[in-house]
């Protein structure tokens, strides 16, 4: 408590910049990621992009971040375990924030898509096995998300596979691909706009203090016919875009118009996918923060749960977009156009799989990732094209970031807390 009293407002400071710095690493990774299949199909430019993520990653975060966010990030320690040191609980949350945002730094140097979730989770399960107790760690929660470096990239990776086969099918090899694109793409925009929407009431808004429940059932039921009405608003929409685009007379620009449609289409996922991120993927950043800020200010209570003040979302919130705005280019060059060579036809199919995926793990509590995701779906839409469509060697890169991020996170924290530990006393 001493400790609290002595040092509260350099805690308060460095919770700040540490937080800032993570939230920076999770634009310059993760929100790569949510962008890297639009850019990589040429479906926008980097530069639109960018101000697409820009503004619907900061509304997402800004707006949706959260009410009220778990002070211990996903239930992974026991916050009763350091009731009688408190600030065992800031060095580990303030040693959590710089490791996992070291880490996402080099990996965005390196363009490495990691996990952001991930970091964040092996930095906390590092210094709290280290630095606390082994008894203070959740396991069941921690095997879970090693669990998830499984099931994400392949649940989207089919999704995703079976998607552009249908547009193969029902569009790419026919006669006229041209006007059965303009027929049925209609129908995949209802299905963007359907899924984007049951992402952002589900997965996105969860940390919002909104009842979709309205006691009529489960959140997701609710959810149901609210996206079956905003896919129409979306279809809609995307008609009236498509009605500019004109086909070209001769066989080799035919296929450039049918692509064209699907570009309309993409901006779409591109707006939405980001929205729904920025409102999830801020609590990585936030979440830690919250619980050094409420500790700091309570005198060293220890609370389950904290109010989040709106400037720490905001702080989330512009760190994330800087972060976009400066390295996010790196990742979205591996993801977008080193893994496998996309079109906006086969970008939007891996996009609408990733979000699929994230709707199907929320409503069923699958352990998800974010960029795990979308990293399958881009494969599942190049081995529609066959393996050699496939460049193995960045993808065997990948994988290895995958495996390296957790302990990564752990080993940096557990040198950082017991660094803080030994500046600021026992």
């Amino acid at each position: 408590m001493e400790i609290i009293a002595q040092y509260g407002s350099i805690f308060l400071i460095m919770a700040c910049v540490f937080g800032f710095f993570m939230a920076w690493g999770i634009g310059a990774n993760d929100v790569a990621n949510a962008m890297a299949t639009s850019v990589g199909s040429k479906a926008l430019t980097l530069r639109q992009a960018i101000l697409v993520a820009m503004i619907f990653e900061f509304l997402g975060a800004y707006f949706a971040g959260g009410e009220v966010t778990a002070t211990i990030r996903k239930g992974i320690i026991d916050p009763q375990v350091m009731s009688n040191h408190p600030e065992l609980l800031v060095y580990g949350m303030l040693s959590a924030l710089l490791a996992a945002g070291t880490w996402l730094m080099i990996a965005s140097i390196k363009g490495w898509p990691v996990s952001t979730t991930h970091s964040i989770v092996g930095a906390i399960v590092g210094f709290a096995s280290v630095g606390i107790s082994i008894d203070a760690i959740y396991w069941g929660k921690v095997s879970t998300i090693v669990a998830s470096w499984v099931v994400s990239p392949l649940m989207a990776g089919t999704i995703s596979f079976g998607l552009f086969m249908s547009v193969k099918t029902l569009i790419l090899d026919t006669d006229d691909p041209f006007h059965r694109a303009k027929k049925y793409i209609p129908i995949y925009m209802w299905m963007v706009g359907f899924m984007i929407s049951m992402v952002t009431l589900i997965k996105g808004l969860k940390h919002v203090d909104l009842d979709l429940g309205l006691g009529l059932g489960s959140a997701f039921a609710n959810a149901l016919p609210i996206s079956a009405v905003m896919g129409l608003l979306v279809a809609g929409l995307g008609s009236l875009m498509m009605r500019r685009i004109k086909d070209a007379p001769n066989e080799m620009h035919r296929f450039q118009s049918v692509e064209r449609v699907f570009g309309v289409l993409m901006v779409f996922t591109a707006c939405s996918m980001a929205f729904a991120h920025g409102s999830n993927d801020v609590a990585n950043a936030v979440g830690p923060l919250a619980a050094i800020v409420s500790t700091v200010q309570s005198g060293g209570q220890i609370a389950a749960k904290a109010p989040v003040p709106w400037w720490l979302l905001l702080i989330g919130a512009v760190g994330i977009v800087i972060g976009l705005a400066t390295y996010g280019w790196r990742v979205i060059v591996t993801v977008g156009r080193k893994i496998t060579e996309l079109t906006p036809s086969r970008g939007f199919a891996a996009e609408l799989g990733a979000s699929a995926t994230v709707v199907i793990a929320s409503a069923t509590g699958l352990p998800i990732s974010t960029t795990h995701t979308l990293v399958g779906a881009v494969l599942g839409v190049g081995f529609a094209r066959g393996i050699g469509a496939l460049n193995l060697r960045v993808i065997g890169n990948v994988f290895v970031s995958w495996i390296i991020t957790l302990p990564a996170g752990a080993g940096l924290s557990i040198l950082f807390f017991f660094l803080f530990k030994w500046i600021f006393g026992p």
